[in-house]
């Protein structure tokens, strides 16, 4: 049973349950960066440089056989090398890249404002008289009496 007892405080800590949170909302982000990827961004620039596809760029590899779009290649069993997706792909990581690096920068930013309020210095309690005034007055004191 302390098994169990151990896994259960394991997994209820609240860094691991705030990881599962970034987990999921990440695989979230991922599918929505890679729909704008490949649904908005990637056709815009393919209109831009004279109607391409970067999905179907690819170079054959196995034989002089010419084939009209990748997957005619790759149904066929032709070695290829399909460098649009990869470019595709590597466009997708930037992006989620960039966006994570704002996230973070954004969070050091407030943690560091944080930090300052946490670290300003209490104000400083009013100074009292220092030892060798409150002996002089006790001095004074005695001399009077």
């Amino acid at each position: 049973m302390g098994f169990i007892k151990e896994f259960k405080e394991f997994a209820m800590r609240g860094n691991v349950m705030d990881m599962a949170v970034g987990v999921i909302i990440g695989g979230a982000f991922g599918k929505i960066v890679s729909s704008l990827v490949d649904d908005v961004i990637m056709p815009l620039v393919g209109k831009a440089v004279g109607n391409v596809d970067f999905t179907s760029l690819f170079i054959n590899l196995s034989n002089d056989t010419k084939y009209d779009s990748l997957a005619a290649a790759k149904e066929a069993g032709a070695s290829v090398f399909a460098y649009g997706q990869f470019i595709q792909n590597t466009v997708d990581f930037i992006i989620v890249a960039f966006c994570i690096f704002l996230m973070l920068k954004g969070i050091n930013k407030l943690m560091n404002l944080k930090k300052k309020k946490e670290e300003a210095p209490a104000p400083e309690a009013p100074k009292g008289p220092t030892q060798e005034e409150l002996l002089t007055e006790i001095r004074d004191l005695l001399k009077q009496k």
